[in-house]
């Protein structure tokens, strides 16, 4: 459990001021220059013995992940590049931060350029954050005006803040179709390699992260990266945003340290299960591209990136959708197959003919107007698109179905069975029964 004196964001829910004067009272923008002047190693290796992992899903060590870039220039400019476009079902974390905490962000966005010798970083705003955007620019202004970012400004660190909004397709959310699409191209992810940081955006290095990973550096800096590592447990270290929602009591965002048991989570934070915990179904815990969980699973997880590894999922983005026994499991699991299939880009056959056929075979098992075999034969197709695209995409899209499949065969197969035994029509399978 965290304690409060540990809370990075204290404007979680914007109660206090937002601007520049609210986040210098905080504790913003201190110490800034002495971080700069420590250095490019410096500030990497402060943030490396944290144990900080991308907050963005994949869970990638942030401070590794600057060491790609390259230590001398070859003449082309650095980028960093924030990916804001949280397009993820079931996520509203980093909102937050864009809404009543964005100086984190800006500073954070200096920092960590600093550590990548890059003097310009990007944030790609997702198209539907409207409010989001605003107060984003609008701190980025602030900032600008009192010389903390631009040229020659009081932090001895040339550096520039460029906003993007983009146009709402969620495929922008990888960071490859990200920068196709701050390129002005069709948002369609890269083959890697080469990987963004030897040719990343206009062909520079660049490195993409996620708006969490970067807003939490300066408060890792001031308080040092063995505070951080002292959060959590090896491995899974610091504090989290998480946001819950669907069928408990009170749906809640917040910060908690990496680590708590998911049932003393949701009793905290969330005022239980609606219908107590024997009225509990099923958990998606890392937003809705990973498998479910039964209820006899979860229940004592970790929510962290091991604990729920063990589980038979992942902690993903920490998007914790919640559903009771009043949930048709199949039609959820079916309402994210369309989802995705919307959203792919079509580049690639697997995904593009993938997606579309394992939606039709899933609106089929809502009604239960199929045999049992195709259980089976969805499996092995959502193994078939699983790792064979250029994206993630398609693992997205496959996960869902195959977290149903591994725990709520026997929904399905009851859901079959009664389709046929009512069936009075032609459309009835007669081998159904026989099975």
């Amino acid at each position: 459990m965290l304690a409060d004196k540990d809370r990075i964001f204290t404007n979680l829910y914007g109660q206090g001021d937002w601007r520049l004067a609210g986040a210098r009272a905080r504790g913003g923008w201190q110490d800034t220059r002495t971080f700069i002047e420590r250095g490019r190693d410096w500030i990497t290796n402060e943030v490396k013995g944290s144990g900080l992992r991308g907050r963005g899903g994949a869970g990638f060590p942030t401070a590794l992940k600057w060491t790609f870039m390259p230590k001398v220039s070859d003449g082309r400019p650095h980028y960093l590049v924030i990916n804001a476009d949280e397009s993820e079902p079931g996520t509203c974390k980093d909102r937050e931060i864009l809404r009543h905490d964005p100086h984190h962000l800006v500073e954070g966005a200096l920092l960590a350029s600093r550590a990548m010798d890059a003097h310009t970083a990007i944030i790609y705003v997702r198209g539907e954050f409207i409010r989001e955007r605003q107060r984003l620019e609008y701190a980025v202004q602030e900032a600008y005006d009192a010389r903390l970012i631009g040229k020659d400004n009081v932090n001895g660190w040339d550096f520039d803040i460029i906003v993007h909004h983009g146009a709402g397709a969620y495929i922008c959310g990888e960071e490859t179709a990200l920068l196709e699409s701050l390129e002005g191209k069709k948002g369609q992810p890269r083959l890697k390699p080469p990987f963004p940081a030897a040719m990343g955006v206009y062909g520079c290095p660049t490195t993409v992260n996620n708006v969490e990973s970067i807003a939490v550096v300066p408060e890792i800096l001031r308080r040092g990266g063995a505070w951080f590592a002292g959060i959590g447990r090896p491995n899974n270290t610091g504090t989290k945003l998480m946001c819950v929602s669907g069928h408990v009591n009170k749906p809640a965002t917040f910060e908690e340290a990496m680590g708590i048991p998911f049932d003393e989570m949701i009793e905290k934070h969330c005022g239980g299960i609606r219908g107590g915990w024997d009225n509990l179904l099923a958990v998606i815990p890392g937003g809705a591209s990973v498998p479910c969980v039964p209820a006899e699973k979860i229940r004592h997880a970790l929510m962290d990136f091991d604990g729920l590894k063990e589980a038979g999922s992942s902690l993903g983005t920490a998007a914790v959708i919640v559903m009771d026994k009043s949930t048709d499991i199949i039609r959820a699991i079916w309402r994210l197959s369309a989802f995705y299939k919307h959203e792919s880009c079509g580049q690639c056959t697997p995904c593009r003919e993938g997606t579309g056929w394992m939606m039709r075979v899933m609106e089929r098992m809502v009604e239960g107007r199929a045999q049992k075999r195709e259980i089976d034969m969805l499996f092995e197709v959502t193994k078939q698109v699983e790792g064979h695209t250029i994206c993630a995409l398609g693992d997205a899209a496959a996960w869902p179905i195959q977290g149903l499949i591994r725990n709520f065969r026997h929904v399905m197969e009851e859901r079959i069975d009664q389709y046929t035994y009512r069936s009075d029509n032609d459309d009835a399978v007669p081998s159904v029964a026989a099975e």
